[in-house]
C-alpha cells in the first residue's frame, strides 16, 4: 500500500532530531510529530504569568515550557519543544566512559562502536569548553575544591553545545551584556549570538548561544524536506500493512482535534517517559500493539542526578553567571565505595535567585516549591546572587524503577503512568555523592544544605529519565533490538534516552545522539 510518509518521527528531541534529520538528508518523506511549541527568544518564559508548564492531562490549556512528573519518591523533569530536552538542558555534551557499556547493553553497542557518531554529533552541535579566559567563578572554585581535597588530576572542563567568543573576558564584577555577544551564521545556516553568560541555559538563552537542536539539527532536516509539526500529541501507534497508522490530537485555538497519518517507518522518540507511556497504551490499553515486549517499563533509571546547594558566606560565587555547568571532578572509575559518578559545578538562572530573595512562591509546581523553600531555609544571612554553589552530580544508580499504568484512585479514572521506584537500592550512590559534595563544600569554606526532600522522605528529582524501552539481545529482556528496532513490529523504533539499560552517569544527551546517528545509517543502509 502506499504511504503518506516514508517515516514518521514521533518527538523531536536527540533521538527524533537526529533520526529525521539524516533521513530526510537521505531523500525520504519525513514527517516530525512534536508535542511541544516552537519556542524563540521573544517567547520564551521569564515572568510568573507566562506559559512555564506542560500539564500532561490537559495539554490544550497548559502547554507550556516544561514538564514536571512527580511520582512517589520521584519527579521528573521534560522540556515540552520542537528540540525536546535540548531547551531546558545545561548545554553539557560528553562521552560515555567505555566502561558504561560493559553491562546490560546489547554486545553490537560498545564505545568504539558508537564513537565515530560520538564525534559527528560534536561536530554538528559545535561542542566546546569554556574558554580560560572565562571561566566563571564556580568553575574555579570546583578546581580548588578537586585540589584542596586531593583530586586535582580528575577536574576536567567538559564539553558544551555552547558557542564562545574566543575574544572575550569574563569580569563576574562587571558582566558582559547582551549587546555584547556577536551574531554569526551557524553551519546550518541559522542566525546565532556568543555566549555572554547570562546564565538563562535552562530557560532559553536569550542571544542564541546555546546550540540547541532547534538551530541545527532540525532546520538542516526542514531544507532537506522534513515536515515538523508543533502541538501534535501522538494519541496511538496501529500496524497497517507493512507501516503504521499513527493517531494524533493537534492543539488548536485550545482545543483537541483529531487526525491520523500513515508511515512505512515509524520512529517513537518522545524521551524516556513519552516513548514508554506511549508504547504501554498501545498494548495495554487501546490494544493496537498487544505483541511489544513484557519488559517494556521495567530498568528505568533517574541517572543518578541529585543537587547540593552550598553556602559560602565569605566569598562571591553567583550562581547565575555563565553556563550551568562547565567542569566535573571524575570518580567514574569506582575509585570512591565501588560507586560511578561525577561532581559538576551547578548553576541557575536569576529567576532562581529573585525567588530565594524574595520567598517568592509563584513557581506553582509543590516539587520546585519545595526545593526553593529547603534552600532558603540556610539562606538567612547570604544573598543568593552571590555566596551560593549549586554542587550537582550525576551517577550510576540502581536502575530499577518499573512503569506501568494505573489508575490514579482505587478503581476510577483513566489509567496513568505510574513509576515504581524504590530508592534504597539506589542510597549507596546517593549518599557517596552527598559526601563527596559535603567534601568539597568543606574544604573550600561552603556549607552544604543536603535537601530535605532527600534527608526526610529519601525523594530525587532528575532532568535525565532513561529507560523504560531498554535495548537488549531479545525480547526477554527488552523492548528494542541494537538498531532500536521494536521486537515483533518490523519497522517500529524506538530512538531516545528510553532505550538506555542502565545508567550511563554523565550527562547522556550525546549518547542519545551517537545512538540516534548509528540507528538512522543503519535503516539508510542496512
Amino acid at each position: 500500500m502506499g504511504f503518506d510518509f516514508d517515516l514518521i518521527v514521533i518527538g523531536s528531541g536527540f533521538g527524533g532530531a537526529i533520526t529525521a534529520c539524516r533521513l530526510a538528508e537521505a531523500n525520504l518523506k519525513v514527517l516530525v510529530l512534536e508535542r511541544g511549541r516552537r519556542w524563540s527568544k521573544e517567547t520564551y518564559p521569564r515572568k510568573a504569568t507566562d506559559s512555564w508548564f506542560w500539564d500532561n492531562d490537559a495539554p490544550e490549556r497548559e502547554n507550556g515550557w516544561i514538564d514536571m512528573r512527580v511520582f512517589p519518591q520521584m519527579a521528573i523533569a521534560q522540556g515540552a519543544a520542537v528540540g525536546g530536552g535540548s531547551l531546558i538542558y545545561a548545554s553539557i555534551s560528553v562521552e560515555a566512559p567505555p566502561h558504561a557499556f560493559d553491562q546490560g547493553w546489547p554486545v553490537e553497542i560498545n564505545h568504539p562502536e558508537l564513537k565515530p557518531h560520538y564525534n559527528t554529533v560534536a561536530r554538528f552541535m559545535n561542542v566546546q569548553t569554556i574558554p580560560v579566559s572565562q571561566w566563571t567563578p564556580r568553575t574555579r572554585l570546583i578546581k580548588e575544591a578537586a585540589e584542596k581535597a586531593g583530586y586535582g588530576d580528575r577536574f576536567k572542563l567538559i564539553e558544551m553545545a555552547v558557542s564562545f567568543d574566543p575574544d572575550l573576558t569574563l569580569d563576574p564584577d562587571n558582566p558582559p551584556r547582551v549587546a555584547d555577544s556577536k551574531t554569526f551564521t551557524n553551519a546550518q545556516g541559522v542566525s546565532q549570538g556568543t555566549c555572554v553568560h547570562l546564565g538563562n541555559c535552562d530557560i532559553g538563552c536569550e542571544v542564541y548561544a546555546k546550540n540547541t537542536l532547534d538551530k541545527n539539527y532540525i532546520p538542516w532536516a526542514e531544507k532537506h524536506g522534513a515536515d515538523v509539526r508543533e502541538l501534535h500529541i501522538v494519541t496511538n501507534i496501529v500496524a497497517e500493512g507493512a507501516g503504521y497508522r499513527v493517531f494524533y490530537d493537534r492543539i488548536v485555538s485550545g482545543q483537541r482535534v483529531s487526525g491520523q497519518v500513515t508511515g512505512a517507518k515509524v520512529i517513537v522518540a518522545a524521551g524516556s517517559l513519552g516513548s514508554t507511556d506511549l508504547l504501554l497504551n498501545c498494548r495495554d490499553r487501546t490494544g493496537s500493539l498487544p505483541r511489544l515486549s513484557p519488559f517494556l517499563g521495567k530498568n528505568w533509571s533517574s541517572n543518578g542526578d541529585f543537587l547540593t546547594p552550598a553556602i559560602y558566606p565569605s566569598r562571591e560565587i553567583d550562581p547565575s553567571i555563565g553556563p550551568t555547568i562547565t567542569s566535573a571532578i571524575d570518580f567514574l572509575d569506582r575509585s570512591v565505595n565501588n560507586q560511578s559518578f561525577w561532581i559538576e559545578d551547578g548553576g541557575w538562572p536569576n529567576l532562581v535567585n529573585d525567588a530565594l530573595r524574595t520567598g517568592s512562591t509563584d513557581v506553582r509546581n509543590l516539587v520546585l516549591k519545595g526545593l526553593v523553600e529547603g534552600i532558603r531555609l540556610g539562606l538567612q544571612q547570604v544573598d543568593p546572587a552571590k555566596g551560593v554553589m549549586p554542587w550537582f552530580a550525576q551517577g550510576v544508580d540502581a536502575g530499577n524503577g518499573t512503569f506501568r499504568l494505573k489508575r490514579p484512585w482505587y478503581f476510577f479514572g483513566p489509567k496513568k503512568l505510574y513509576l515504581d521506584w524504590d530508592s534504597a537500592k539506589s542510597e549507596a550512590a546517593i549518599n557517596t555523592i552527598i559526601a563527596m559534595h559535603k567534601k568539597l563544600s568543606t574544604v573550600t569554606g561552603g556549607m552544604p544544605l543536603v535537601p530535605p526532600m532527600w534527608t526526610l522522605g529519601k525523594s530525587l528529582i532528575t532532568p535525565h529519565p532513561l529507560g523504560g524501552c531498554a535495548m537488549a539481545s531479545g525480547p526477554g529482556q527488552g523492548v528494542v533490538d541494537h538498531k532500536c528496532e521494536v521486537f515483533g513490529y518490523p519497522n517500529l523504533y524506538v530512538c531516545d534516552g528510553a532505550v538506555f539499560p542502565r545508567a550511563l552517569g554523565v550527562n547522556p544527551s550525546r549518547t542519545i545522539g551517537a545512538i540516534a546517528e548509528r540507528t538512522a545509517k543503519l535503516i539508510v543502509n542496512p
